[in-house]
C-alpha cells in the first residue's frame, strides 16, 4: 500500500502581470485502495495537479510524498524508476505503438524495466479485460474501446500501487465508456489498486468514492 500526500504545492507559470496560479497551495491526501475523481472546469489546473502528483511536471514549490518519499528531491533517474514501477498512466489519447502488435504493448513498461514479464499475471489482465483475441493485432486495427483495454492493461503491466488517469473516456462513447470504468474500478478491488482520476463527466464522479473539487488551482471541496 502506498500513500500519496501532498504538501503546499504551487505551480506557477509566468511572472508579473502575466503569472498564472496553475495550482495555488494544495494540500491534500490521495486514499489509498480508492477511486478518487479530480473535477473542475477547463483550465482549473487539474491536469497540471495529477501531472504534478504523478512526477511529471515538478511543481514551482511544495512537495509530493509516496509515504516517506518526497518525489521531487529524487534525480531524474530515480524519479523515472518510481513512475515505471509504482505508477501507471491512462490518458485520453491512448499512445499506443502502432508498430507493434496489442501483446508488445501490454508488456512494454516490464520491458523497458529489464524485469521479467508475470505470463500469468499478464494473461490473467488480458483475460479479464477481454483482449485475449486481440493481442497479435495491431492498435490500428482496434475500435476506440478496445485500444483504451490496451492502454489500461499496459497501465497495470507493471503492478503499479497508482494509476493516474487524465479523461481516460473523454474520447469514447457512453457504452464503451461504462465498460471501461467498470474494468478500472474492477481492477482497484481485484488488484488492490488506488485511481486517481480527472473527468469531466458526472457519471463518473459520482461513482467515485471520493470527489476532489478544483478552480483556480485551488482545492474548493474534497
Amino acid at each position: 500500500m502506498k500513500n500519496l500526500k501532498v504538501i503546499d504545492l504551487k505551480k506557477i507559470y509566468g511572472k508579473g502581470d502575466s503569472e498564472v496560479r496553475a495550482i495555488d497551495n494544495i494540500n491534500l491526501e490521495i486514499q489509498p485502495h480508492k477511486f478518487t475523481a479530480i473535477i473542475g472546469q477547463s483550465g482549473s489546473g487539474k491536469s497540471t495537479l495529477l501531472h504534478c502528483m504523478a512526477g511529471l511536471d515538478k511543481p514551482t514549490s511544495g512537495k509530493v510524498f509516496m509515504d516517506d518519499l518526497d518525489l521531487y528531491t529524487l534525480n531524474d533517474d530515480k524519479l523515472s524508476k518510481i513512475r515505471r514501477e509504482e505508477f501507471g498512466f491512462i490518458f485520453q489519447s491512448f499512445n499506443l505503438i502502432p508498430v507493434i502488435n496489442v501483446y508488445e504493448n501490454i508488456i512494454l513498461p516490464v520491458s523497458i524495466s529489464d524485469k521479467k514479464v508475470d505470463k500469468e499475471y499478464i494473461s490473467d489482465l488480458i483475460n479479464k479485460l477481454g483482449l485475449k483475441s486481440q493481442i497479435k493485432k495491431f492498435p490500428n486495427e482496434l475500435s476506440g474501446g478496445q485500444q483504451q483495454r490496451v492502454a489500461i492493461a499496459r497501465a497495470l503491466a507493471n503492478k503499479p500501487s497508482i494509476i493516474f488517469a487524465d479523461e481516460p473516456t473523454g474520447n469514447l462513447d457512453s457504452k464503451t465508456t461504462k465498460e471501461v470504468m467498470d474494468i478500472l474500478k474492477f481492477c482497484v478491488n481485484e488488484y488492490k489498486q488506488t485511481l486517481v482520476m480527472i473527468t469531466h463527466n458526472d457519471e463518473i464522479a459520482e461513482s467515485a468514492e471520493n470527489v476532489i473539487t478544483i478552480s483556480d488551482g485551488k482545492i474548493i471541496s474534497n
